[in-house]
Formats: C-alpha cells, sequence, structure tokens
C-alpha cells in the first residue's frame, strides 16, 4: 500500500501548490488597486480553482492516511 501513500503525499502536494497558486493571484489582484467591481471579478475567477485544489488536497490526504491504515 505504499502506492497509495505515495499517490496521496503527490495530490496533497499537487492541491497545496493550487491553493498557494490561488493566494498569490488574490494577493497580486489586491495589491493592483482595482476598483471593488474588478477584484469582486478576479476573486470569482480565482475562487474555483481554489476549491478544487483544496478539494484534490483532501483526497489526497484520504489516500494517504488510507494507506497507513491498511500497510
Amino acid at each position: 500500500m505504499s502506492w497509495m501513500i505515495w499517490g496521496g503525499a503527490a495530490l496533497s502536494l499537487l492541491g497545496l501548490s493550487g491553493i498557494v497558486w490561488s493566494i498569490i493571484a488574490v494577493w497580486k489582484a489586491k495589491r493592483a488597486n482595482l476598483t471593488d467591481e474588478e477584484l469582486r471579478e478576479r476573486i470569482k475567477k480565482v475562487m474555483p480553482i481554489n476549491m478544487g485544489a483544496l478539494f484534490v488536497s483532501v483526497i489526497g490526504l484520504m489516500a494517504v492516511i488510507m494507506g497507513i491504515s491498511l500497510n
């Protein structure tokens, strides 16, 4: 079951990189001195990526826990 642990770790890292990317994207948008409406639009575009990355990260962590439990 070590493949499940390593695969889950890879998924978690992929999800974490997506979360970090979305944090940086929103941070850059806030520093760009946009109007309130433009800032809302940028955040709306980043939000699905953030939620998807969070989902991938959680699935990866669950795979790690399952792999450890079954090992």
